[in-house]
């Protein structure tokens, strides 16, 4: 299907659509062609890029498969106001888009607004080309502005022709983590003791994990391992070009479609040799992720946001426990709204919210990346979805840094919670070693 995109991008005719389409826009106004490539479901992971900014994101289970190549368009922002700043961006955007089909962006966003590192704290782009895979279809999405009509079929065709390697990789022996693992059950120590104080009823930790490769890690091998063992979750990633953060995360920040409404309060957490969900813990912190969801919400709602009966959510080994509320959105409410009125939630956060994060800033936390942020979509009519960036991992060359957490409520218990962190590495773990897994079954 790529060879076909190939061949429409060298037809005489593009050109000529594409300026029927931009017709009277504004020099900086978006231009987006969709083509259809025909039936059938792709991963698109084959056109992952070398370098360059690229998007992925998939829903396995649903044979729902994005790729994003380049940026057309993008904006950067950080501080307090960076989700403003972006709905600020996006409506400019949308404002002026011009389409024939349904065009995305892509937005990704660190746990800290002030946070800076190897991404950019929040981002919002239009990818040059996007690939799509959605209900037995497939179809490519061209992104230009109107005044780059004339150079963009040569941009798009370079975007397309400097594809990823694929070669294998091994994990190298790892320095003895007894000392780091001393340290976080120390910080949850200290976390419990301020909770016994009345300072938050509930703080989550974060913890992480580096290793180290014998090569640069191809990116595209690693995505392949995590769509084909977690195929409930929503496997995603952003690659800057120095760095690539990617991961298969469970839960769903927000989900705006057509005025309705919809946020995942999981929380919770039990694995193989755990309490089962139904112990105290358990219950106790998803009633606390529940109420502050339907809280949060309520000022972005035309009436209370309504919480569904808990159910247990399976991603792989470890499960959770989910309500799922749903309201409908107050009129002019932006899908940046509802980001900004959850996060973040008491899931990855804490609870009382400014109370958790004032202890962790004054415990230096550190997430690095996107971790426990947000990663979505959007559409030009502002609907979308921004999913909760978990169970990740932050890659650069060699290097891959896990980072896992864990929710410490009254009554936790320090050692239970490193097991915890460990049974969520174990979602990257298990994609890291498949190459070397799948070696030794060849061999054998």
């Amino acid at each position: 299907m790529i060879v076909t995109l190939r061949r429409q991008l060298g037809e005489p005719a593009l050109p000529a659509r594409l300026r029927a389409l931009a017709a009277g826009a504004p020099a900086s106004a978006p231009v987006s062609l969709t083509l259809e490539l025909g039936p059938g479901s792709r991963d698109w992971l084959a056109a992952l890029p070398a370098s360059g900014p690229f998007w992925y994101q998939a829903r396995p289970a649903q044979e729902c498969f994005r790729l994003g190549l380049g940026h057309a368009l993008h904006v950067v922002s950080s501080g307090g106001q960076r989700f403003a700043s972006l709905a600020s961006a996006f409506a400019g955007f949308a404002g002026a888009w011009r389409r024939n089909g349904t065009p995305l962006a892509f937005s990704g966003f660190a746990f800290d607004e002030r946070s800076q590192g190897a991404l950019p704290n929040s981002l919002l782009a239009i990818p040059a080309v996007l690939f799509e895979s959605a209900g037995g279809r497939c179809r490519a999405t061209l992104t230009t502005t109107a005044a780059q009509i004339g150079q963009a079929p040569a941009l798009w065709l370079e975007l397309l022709g400097r594809p990823a390697p694929d070669n294998g990789w091994h994990l190298l022996p790892g320095a003895d983590p007894t000392l780091a693992e001393h340290a976080w059950t120390a910080r949850a120590g200290a976390a419990l003791r301020a909770i016994a104080a009345g300072h938050a009823a509930k703080i989550v930790l974060a913890r992480s994990r580096r290793l180290q490769a014998d090569r640069p890690l191809p990116v595209r091998r690693l995505l392949a391992s995590l769509v084909e063992q977690q195929p409930e979750s929503t496997v995603f990633a952003f690659g800057s070009g120095h760095a690539t953060f990617l991961g298969a995360t469970p839960e769903c920040l927000v989900r705006l479609a057509a005025g309705e409404v919809r946020a995942d309060a999981m929380a919770g957490t039990a694995w193989p040799g755990s309490p089962a969900l139904d112990a105290p813990k358990n219950q106790h912190e998803q009633a606390l992720v529940v109420d502050a969801i339907v809280a949060a919400l309520a000022g972005c709602c035309a009436g209370l946001p309504q919480p569904g009966a808990p159910g247990i959510y399976a991603a792989g080994p470890v499960a959770h426990l989910r309500s799922v509320v749903s309201g409908r959105a107050a009129p002019g409410t932006t899908l940046f709204d509802l980001v900004r009125a959850l996060h973040p939630t008491p899931a990855v956060g804490g609870f009382p919210t400014a109370a958790a994060l004032a202890w962790l800033a004054g415990h230096d936390e550190r997430r690095n990346g996107w971790y426990s942020g947000g990663f979505g979509t959007l559409t030009a009519d502002g609907d979308g979805e921004f999913s909760v960036a978990l169970r990740s991992a932050l890659i650069a060359g060699e290097t891959i840094e896990l980072q896992a957490g864990a929710g410490i409520v009254a009554g936790s218990d320090p050692a239970q919670e490193l097991a915890e962190t460990e049974a969520k590495f174990a979602t990257l773990l298990a994609a890291l070693n498949a190459p070397a897994e799948a070696a030794r079954r060849t061999r054998g």
